[in-house]
């Protein structure tokens, strides 16, 4: 089964920090459809390894507003706005490690705007109806 192309795309030079304070050039890949409105497909690749995570849309968007002291998110994945308002942290914790990433904030915006201009924030339920309406028919009839 072929998979959709992306609607918007973004892709954001960012930095893995290190616990030594080291800092390590990551490429990030942003993704949205609008058949997902909900999700953000993020795939970082760096010199010997690529990562790809699923992070809520509206997550990444509290994050462009929140500080340090207050971060989005309270699981796996947290964003906050640094001290230096240009730049956008994203800390990702999974079963192998832990993550801090450094962005630009403004590709991290202009990515989000996109997505909002497809899908607005809050009205992804109408736009998710008929996929899950024929979801519970393909369920119902297998």
């Amino acid at each position: 089964m072929t998979q959709p192309s992306y609607d918007v795309v973004e892709v954001v030079a960012m930095q893995l920090i290190g616990s030594d304070a080291s800092v390590i050039p990551v490429s990030s890949e942003f993704s949205f459809r609008t058949t997902d409105p909900y999700t953000v497909r993020a795939v970082f690749t760096g010199p010997h390894t690529m990562s790809t995570w699923l992070l809520g849309r509206e997550l990444l968007s509290l994050g462009m507003h929140a500080g340090s002291d207050a971060p989005a998110g309270t699981g796996d994945v947290q964003v906050w706005r640094d001290e230096d308002p240009d730049y956008t942290l994203i800390s990702l914790s999974g079963v192998e490690g832990s993550a801090l990433l450094a962005a630009p904030t403004e590709p991290i915006a202009r990515f989000l705007a996109a997505t909002e201009a497809l899908v607005p924030l809050g009205t992804e339920s109408a736009r998710m109806e008929t996929e899950i309406t024929a979801l519970i028919a393909a369920l119902l009839t297998a």
